[in-house]
């Protein structure tokens, strides 16, 4: 199969986040057109949400948060040994047959691939690693993307992978097709990031590298706590509609003049109802990932907004973000600096971290003196 169905949101961001240059942890870009410098915010590992007092009026603050989810590596498996040799029919609906994995390439354009290999227990059968994948244990491996997100491909066949998991998030696709070209088995998983697939991205993962158990496990694990932190937000979190936050993703990369909300079927509608917020996209009609609009925010009027963290640096932080859209600064988010951040590649990367990304982000934005 020679051809890719590369889902537009996930391409829009890869194409962004690439023509940018730009890594997770990308630097600001201070005082650009005509913005102030980047404010400075604390970056502390949130607390359980079940052990913080909410604020008893979800509106009653000020100022931008940073929201750190805290999640140490611990594999559900000590080392399995992978059943060999494995034949699967990927997201592309190609089969491919795995008989080696002992040198793993697990690439996406949030690191989700890789952390999830590592806890599956097959950390240490990595051999390079993408920009995103920067868990102190990765962080040691060779780069295989250059210029933010473009997949180098004499990086890749010098690591001498024996099989390469990953999506339609990285590119050129021409490396893709050049790898399987060069005998390397291929394995693309579901581009698709939300709340509803998660257990499901687990076992694309697991399931080629012969370890369907320890797939299970994770899967299970990684539900099961999901479920967990998801019941402590209802508990905080109002139930009235009415009384919800109205929040709306931005995704900006100042350098590049890129402006966009993220509306359904992007990702960030999962990630907005599972922290307890009004999912404004909804109401006003906004699909997929458009260019932001003063006629949108006029519309959305968001009492929150939730970035990537190097998309506000490179847009100079809250002030240089709201002299760029007057519009933002118009609505009750940009009148009260309500804005939470957190690490692009942990945001909506939807893998086994993702109930610690709920909770950092439900903290955040219910006790947010509690991570400042």
């Amino acid at each position: 199969m020679r051809t890719a169905a590369v889902p537009t949101v996930v391409l829009l961001v890869a194409g962004a986040l690439a023509s940018c240059g730009l890594s997770a942890k990308a630097g600001s870009e201070s005082g650009a057109g005509g913005g102030s410098s980047t404010t400075a915010v604390a970056r502390q590992d949130a607390p359980p949400l079940a052990d913080v007092t909410p604020l008893s009026d979800v509106r009653d603050w000020d100022g931008e948060v940073d929201a750190v989810a805290d999640a140490p590596i611990d594999p559900v498996a000590d080392d399995p040994e992978p059943a060999l040799p494995t034949t699967v029919t990927d997201a592309q609906g190609t089969k491919v047959t795995v008989e080696d994995t002992s040198r793993i390439l697990a690439l996406d354009v949030y690191g989700t691939l890789s952390r999830t290999v590592f806890e599956l227990g097959l950390g240490d059968r990595l051999v390079g690693r993408d920009v995103s994948t920067e868990f102190d244990e990765a962080k040691g491996l060779p780069l295989v993307t250059q210029n933010g997100h473009d997949l180098n491909a004499e990086a890749i066949l010098g690591l001498d992978p024996t099989v390469i998991i990953t999506d339609t998030s990285l590119g050129p696709w021409d490396v893709v097709l050049q790898m399987r070209d060069a005998g390397i088995p291929v394995v693309v998983v579901d581009s698709d990031r939300t709340l509803d697939n998660v257990a499901e991205l687990i076992h694309q993962v697991a399931d080629p590298l012969g370890v369907p158990q320890a797939g299970d496990a994770l899967a299970q694990r990684t539900q099961r706590q999901i479920d967990q932190v998801t019941a402590q937000i209802a508990n905080v979190a109002p139930s009235d509609s009415g009384d919800k936050l109205r929040m709306v993703f931005l995704y900006v990369r100042g350098q590049s003049g890129i402006y966009y909300m993220f509306g359904e079927g992007s990702g960030a509608d999962s990630l907005i109802d599972a922290i307890g917020g009004y999912d404004v996209a909804d109401e006003i009609g906004w699909n997929g990932m458009k260019p932001l609009t003063d006629e949108g925010l006029v519309a959305a009027q968001p009492d929150l907004v939730l970035m990537m963290s190097a998309g506000l640096e490179s847009a100079g932080g809250v002030d240089g973000l709201l002299d760029r859209l007057p519009a933002l600064a118009n609505t009750p988010a940009g009148q009260h600096r309500r804005f939470v951040t957190m690490d692009d590649s942990q945001i909506l990367g939807f893998g086994p971290i993702t109930a610690s990304v709920l909770n950092a982000l439900a903290v955040a934005a219910y006790a947010p003196e509690e991570v400042r």
